[in-house]
C-alpha cells in the first residue's frame, strides 16, 4: 500500500517480503538493507515490531530506516490479522499469535543469504515490546532485546491501566465478553472494540487519548491500515495468558528498556526492569512522552540502540 510516514534514506534499500508463521498465516513485511549490503557477507539483523494497532509503514519503518544506515539489516512486519498480513477475522489480536510473529521473523531472517543466524535481535515498540520480550523468553535465537515505550498488553487487559480494574469491574468485563462470544457465533461477524486513538481532539480529550490521536489520527502518523481497533473478544485471551512471567529466562542475553521521561506508560518499563535479570539497562529519554519515541528521530536514542546491538550481536 505504501504511504510511509517517513522518507527513505538514499543509504538504504527497502524490499517487500512475505513469509508464513507456524499457523500458516502469511505475514507482509519490509526488509531494509544497508546500501552496501552483499549476500556473501554475514550481517547482523533486527526484527522491529509495531506499536499495538500500528503497521510497518509507521514507527517500525522509522527505526529500520535509521538502523539500516548503521549497518543492520532490519525486518518490519504487519501483525497477523492486521495491516497487509493475512488472517481472518480482520483486526483480531492474540498473545500467542503476536508473539509467534516474532518467532516467524527469526525463522525468515535466519534463512536469508547474507544474514548471520547468531546475530539476530529484536526491537519492540509499545505493545510489541511485550510481544518481543515474550518471544525472547523461549527463543534463544533472539540474542538481544530492546523495548521502546513498552506496554504489557496482557497486564493492561487483566488489571486495567495502572491497576484501575477492580474485581467487580473485571467480573463485569468477563461476563460481557462471554455474552459477546455468543452473539458473534450467532452472527458470524466479529465486532470491533472502541478505537484507541480518538479521531476528534478538543479541550476535553483525555491527555493519553490526545497523545495517541495526535499521532494516529493526524498526518504525522496516519495510515489507513492502522485503525487502533481490535475485535472485542480479543481481550479474553490477553486477560487469561500473561506475556511476561518468565523474564528471567532471557538472561544472560542483554535487555535494553527505553522510555520517555514523561511517558504515561513509564511504569511498565520500570516494573519489567525490576523483574528482569542482568544484564539489563533502563534508559529514560529526557523531556519525551510515550508517543514521541514512535517517530521523533531527534529524540529517539539511536546512538544507544546502535551501540547496544553492536555489542550484543558482534
Amino acid at each position: 500500500m505504501g504511504n510511509y510516514i517517513f522518507a527513505l534514506s538514499e543509504q538504504v534499500r527497502r524490499h517487500p517480503v512475505s513469509y508464513r508463521n507456524r499457523f500458516g498465516i502469511e505475514l507482509a513485511g519490509d526488509l531494509y538493507l544497508p546500501a552496501d549490503f552483499h549476500s556473501r557477507d554475514d550481517w547482523p539483523a533486527l526484527i522491529i515490531g509495531a506499536p499495538y494497532g500500528g503497521v510497518k509503514e509507521q514507527g517500525p519503518g522509522v527505526y529500520a530506516n535509521e538502523l539500516a544506515q548503521c549497518g543492520f539489516v532490519a525486518l518490519t512486519f504487519d501483525a497477523s490479522h492486521n495491516g497487509e498480513s493475512g488472517g481472518s477475522p480482520r483486526r483480531l489480536s492474540s498473545p500467542e499469535l503476536f508473539v509467534e510473529d516474532f518467532h516467524a521473523g527469526v525463522d525468515f531472517l535466519g534463512n536469508q543469504a547474507g544474514i548471520a543466524r547468531d546475530a539476530i535481535g529484536v526491537i519492540g515498540i509499545c505493545g510489541s515490546g511485550g510481544f518481543g520480550l515474550s518471544a525472547a523468553q523461549v527463543d534463544p535465537r533472539i540474542k538481544a532485546v530492546a523495548t521502546v515505550s513498552l506496554y504489557d498488553i496482557s497486564r493492561l487487559h487483566a488489571e486495567g491501566f495502572a491497576g484501575s480494574l477492580d474485581e467487580a469491574a473485571r467480573r463485569a468485563t468477563l461476563q460481557a465478553l462471554a455474552e459477546q462470544r455468543w452473539s458473534e457465533f450467532a452472527s458470524g461477524r466479529a465486532t470491533l472494540g472502541e478505537r484507541g486513538a480518538p479521531l476528534q481532539i478538543d479541550a476535553d480529550t483525555h491527555p493519553i487519548g490526545r497523545e495517541f490521536g495526535e499521532f494516529y489520527s493526524r498526518p504525522r502518523g496516519y495510515h489507513a491500515n492502522s485503525s487502533t481497533q481490535f475485535t472485542q473478544t480479543s481481550a479474553q485471551g490477553f486477560m487469561n495468558f500473561p506475556l511476561l512471567d518468565k523474564l528471567q529466562w532471557i538472561s544472560p542475553r542483554p535487555l535494553l528498556l527505553i522510555v520517555g521521561e514523561h511517558a504515561h506508560s513509564r511504569f511498565y518499563s520500570e516494573d519489567i526492569y525490576a523483574a528482569a535479570s542482568e544484564p539489563k539497562t533502563l534508559q529514560v529519554v529526557p523531556g519525551s512522552n510515550h508517543v514521541d519515541l514512535y517517530d521523533r528521530t531527534d529524540v529517539i536514542p539511536f546512538d544507544q540502540l546502535q551501540a547496544f546491538f553492536h555489542d550484543a550481536l558482534q
